[in-house]
């Protein structure tokens, strides 16, 4: 719905997106490592609707440990590591670069891009 709302709803749409999003990391991040501690869940949880955009960087962090903690144990995971990480900050600087600069046409799409490289690097650590 955000994707094709003008005027006052795109305003609103866009936070239900941010909150989505910040959801889907969330989810992923207990995906990949199973200890994560249930005070930092909950408190995910709370700061949702809040603070979405801290939710998923915190999310996306814990990813890229439990990536590096796995490349520590099998080192063919470096080339997938390292995809990921380019993917999460190409992802957040076109996450924030549409934000700043809406009128560029593409930014929102290749957060998009980057988002799908970013989890479809994740598969390689839920084998």
């Amino acid at each position: 719905m955000y994707h094709s709302s003008k005027g006052r709803w795109r305003k609103y749409l866009r936070w239900a997106d941010y909150t989505m999003i910040a959801t889907a990391t969330v989810c992923l991040s207990r995906a990949l490592r199973d200890e994560n501690p249930k005070l930092l869940m909950a408190a995910s949880a709370l700061c949702l609707p809040i603070q979405p955009l801290m939710v998923s960087a915190v999310h996306t962090g814990m990813m890229e440990v439990a990536f590096a903690r796995r490349v520590v144990e099998n080192p063919e995971l470096k080339v997938v590591h390292n995809v990921h990480k380019m993917s999460a900050l190409l992802g957040g600087a076109f996450f924030v670069a549409d934000d700043l600069f809406p009128e560029i046409p593409y930014l929102h799409a290749g957060w998009h891009l980057a988002a799908a490289i970013g989890v479809g690097a994740c598969n390689k650590l839920l084998e």
